[in-house]
């Protein structure tokens, strides 16, 4: 595709290219996780060599986790859905996610928000709609709370894949307990890892060739994000992997990968609710 816009490959922005390679390489593979039509596309598309990210995370167990990732958050949505089938969704840090294309059910209000460079990448591929907008602010430009229109009685759920990693706890801390404070009927349903894992992910990110990209956040425990605010609390904290059914034809290491992470909690899905009632 032409007149695509430029990305620093030494950046957070960058990453967006991560999880759209792994899902098109990767559900292709395990349509009965996630079946990523959207990604597929834009990969054909897409003026960049993927050599370096294939390179790096073309094992099989990565590809695993990018379809999981997806799949878990769209069950997330889906599940929010059934009680709010006319809710506002946030996709933070959206970069050139696809979950709108899988689970809009023809009612929601959707907003995509990410930084002005990575939106004007994101509408090369995929542009906007009347209910599946962007919002080209930073996540800690607390103006985009009033970019996004919704009403309590409908619901708002904000979704972040792969995305709070590459930022400092009390940097999260402060936005989120402002979130909870401005959407008090909101919730907020994020992947984390521990200590240990984000490590590891950092020494293959720099794989890549990306060294403007590091993580620091980390979440050992999830019960301590309830002392974020008073408003926040933590509605569940469970293993990446569950309710993932396991394939058969994928080799021993990623099952056992897939089962070893999740007892020993180094990935994990989070979920929060914000309210003034707790």
């Amino acid at each position: 595709m032409k007149n695509q816009p430029a990305l620093d490959a030494h950046s957070i922005q960058n990453t967006m290219l991560l999880p759209l390679w792994g899902r098109a390489a990767a559900s292709e593979k395990n349509p009965d996780i996630l079946y990523d039509r959207q990604a597929i596309e834009i990969i054909k598309k897409c003026d960049y060599n993927f050599d370096s990210i294939a390179k790096a995370f073309g094992g099989e167990f990565s590809g695993i986790c990018y379809v999981v990732r997806a799949r878990k958050i769209d069950d997330a949505i889906r599940a929010y859905m059934q009680a709010h089938p006319r809710a506002t969704i946030v996709n933070i840090g959206a970069g050139l996610d696809t979950t709108f294309s899988r689970v809009d059910n023809g009612m929601i209000r959707w907003y995509n928000l990410d930084l002005p460079d990575a939106i004007a990448y994101r509408q090369s591929f995929i542009p906007d709609s009347e209910r599946n907008r962007s919002i080209a602010k930073s996540f800690f430009d607390t103006t985009w709370f009033e970019d996004v229109h919704f009403t309590p009685e409908e619901g708002i759920m904000f979704v972040a894949g792969g995305v709070f990693y590459y930022f400092r706890e009390e940097e999260l801390r402060e936005v989120v307990a402002a979130m909870a404070r401005r959407f008090p009927v909101g919730e907020l349903y994020f992947d984390a890892e521990s200590k240990q894992a984000v490590d590891k992910s950092n020494r293959m990110v720099q794989k890549t060739g990306n060294q403007g990209a590091p993580m620091y956040f980390y979440v050992n425990d999830a019960s301590a994000l309830n002392s974020w605010a008073p408003e926040i609390s933590v509605i569940s904290c469970l293993d990446y992997f569950a309710g993932i059914p396991r394939n058969r034809q994928w080799s021993w290491q990623s099952r056992l990968m897939t089962r070893i992470l999740g007892r020993l909690g180094m990935m994990k899905f989070i979920h929060l609710g914000f309210s003034h009632e707790r």
